[in-house]
């Protein structure tokens, strides 16, 4: 059962609150201007808050039009397992059929161990056959 007290908000976290909450999870961060520009440059977020403090966030990024991707679909440690990380992305979800245009792709790079969560809002697998491996690269 989720707590009482947790706020759902479609709104930014502050620049210090979100590199304090990926740092948490062993994400490494930028400087903070940097961390400030990519929250400004992100086209939505979802946040949830306890009692004012940030205990998880997602994003969309995007060019706006035809693709959209979800990113940062983060969880405290503390606040896992109650429901709030699937609270964020029935958010970014709605969100998203919302305002997407017919023909939209929506994507999301799920974090190792974390691929059954986002099966559960419709996301796919790229297994190399259709559509070829998802690939990144780090700078």
């Amino acid at each position: 059962m989720m707590h009482t007290n947790y706020t759902i908000k479609e709104s930014p976290p502050s620049a210090e609150d979100f590199a304090s909450l990926r740092k948490l999870i062993g994400w490494s961060n930028p400087c903070l201007s940097v961390v400030q520009k990519s929250i400004d440059a992100s086209l939505f977020w979802a946040t949830i808050y306890l009692d004012n403090n940030l205990v998880g966030c997602g994003r969309v990024i995007g060019d706006g039009a035809m693709y959209f991707y979800i990113q940062d679909v983060i969880i405290h440690p503390e606040h896992q397992n109650k429901g709030l990380g699937s609270k964020i992305m029935n958010t970014l979800i709605a969100h998203l059929e919302s305002c997407c245009a017919p023909g939209a792709t929506i994507g999301l790079l799920a974090a190792h161990g974390k691929e059954s969560f986002y099966l559960k809002f419709g996301f796919k697998p790229r297994d190399g056959q259709s559509l070829g491996l998802g690939m990144c690269r780090f700078i």
